[in-house]
């Protein structure tokens, strides 16, 4: 049973080792809004809305998800009486279209608080069956080849178990031919787009084809899926989906068409836990395998990822880089780390999200707060 009595929304800033450039811009430093949930039973647990401070990934941003979360969907939640976890999406989703993002914050929170209270890691509370999880890396657009391929060589080396390369026109077939020459065939490589692509530019990713790579991630638009099913018959790389699947529904309309062969699953991208696995759940009964992407999430919002990619049909490596990949100094404690052969251990050993929480750290990067109460 879930009965919130009071949210806490925080704004922090961290600022990223180094910029991270992508097809449609270039980020320097995150603006995150963490959300404090507490139980009238004395429970608490932390959770991480991962919309970005602007509407480059989604329509969302921080700050359209904060004033959503404080008047439609944070007082849906306060003083009631919930079952369980599993019921929070259906609540948030009733006459709400959209802002997922905001809605996953709450929902992934309410699973947080559930495995505090149950006394259970949050990998066992929502069915994980894993240990330990694969990770890849995501290599921005670099500002020449050389510097790309040292990179990717790089992560091979230090464990890494895929490279994903984000291309956009005129930094793509040959920069990524230039890092499989480097790395070899064994190395597993992706190229992720960015919806930087359209159908005029088919003959030209098709020369993808000869590199042997896991797949393409989002090539065209990202709310078109009937492009993406006529790009997916010409192409013998998999589609990866990432933007287009916002729910369950839109997987199967993915199936459907032929649009993709494999999806990524943000949890915070589909409004959360329920939906992620829903996802999952029918990806894996129609064998299309799925991994877990990332948000620049601080450590809060990984061990969601982590807990959810401890699932059954995440057979490819995630986007579930170290803390140390990105930030001088997490906020969580342990930092999420990797051993030399890629794996990151999913915490089996505490109830809860696995970490704890710096709020020494956060209070002094706090930019603004608001507390919300029954």
């Amino acid at each position: 049973m879930i009965a919130l009595d009071r949210i806490v929304l925080r704004e922090i800033r961290l600022s990223l080792r180094e910029p991270f450039r992508i097809s449609s811009g270039e980020m320097r430093e995150r603006r995150i809004l963490l959300c404090e949930l507490f139980d009238a039973d004395g429970a608490s647990s932390w959770s991480e809305c991962v919309a970005d401070d602007e509407p480059n990934y989604s329509p969302e941003t921080i700050d359209t998800a904060w004033p959503t979360i404080v008047r439609v969907l944070a007082p849906r939640l306060l003083g009631q009486r919930i079952a369980g976890p599993g019921d929070v999406h259906a609540i948030l989703e009733k006459d709400v279209r959209g802002h997922r993002m905001a809605k996953a914050a709450l929902e992934m929170g309410c699973w947080g608080v559930t495995a505090v209270q149950s006394g259970l890691p949050l990998a066992r509370l929502i069915g994980g069956t894993r240990a330990q999880i694969a990770t890849g890396i995501s290599l921005g657009i670099q500002r020449d080849m050389h510097t790309l391929v040292a990179k990717a060589a790089e992560a091979i080396a230090a464990g890494y178990q895929k490279v994903k390369i984000k291309i956009e026109p005129g930094r793509d077939v040959d920069w990524v031919r230039a890092v499989r020459a480097a790395v070899g065939h064994d190395a597993h490589l992706m190229a992720d787009a960015n919806n930087a692509y359209t159908l005029a530019d088919t003959a030209h990713l098709a020369r993808l084809d000869e590199l042997d790579l896991l797949m393409i991630e989002q090539p065209l638009a990202w709310d078109d899926l009937v492009r993406h099913a006529e790009l997916q018959r010409t192409l013998r790389t998999p589609i990866c989906l990432d933007e287009s699947i916002t729910s369950r529904d839109r997987a199967q309309d993915m199936v459907t068409l032929g649009a993709g062969r494999i999806i990524n699953i943000k949890p915070g991208r589909v409004g959360g836990f329920a939906e992620s696995i829903a996802i999952h759940d029918f990806c894996e009964s129609q064998g299309i395998p799925v991994w877990c992407g990332g948000m620049f999430e601080s450590g809060i919002g990984r061990a969601y990822n982590i807990a959810l990619a401890s699932l059954p049909n995440f057979t490819l490596p995630g986007d579930l880089s170290p803390s140390a990949r990105y930030w001088a100094k997490d906020i969580v404690s342990p930092e999420w780390t990797m051993d030399a052969h890629g794996l990151v251990r999913v915490p089996l050993d505490q109830p809860g999200i696995g970490v704890q929480v710096d709020r020494e750290h956060i209070d002094r990067i706090t930019v603004r707060t608001q507390e919300l109460r029954a």
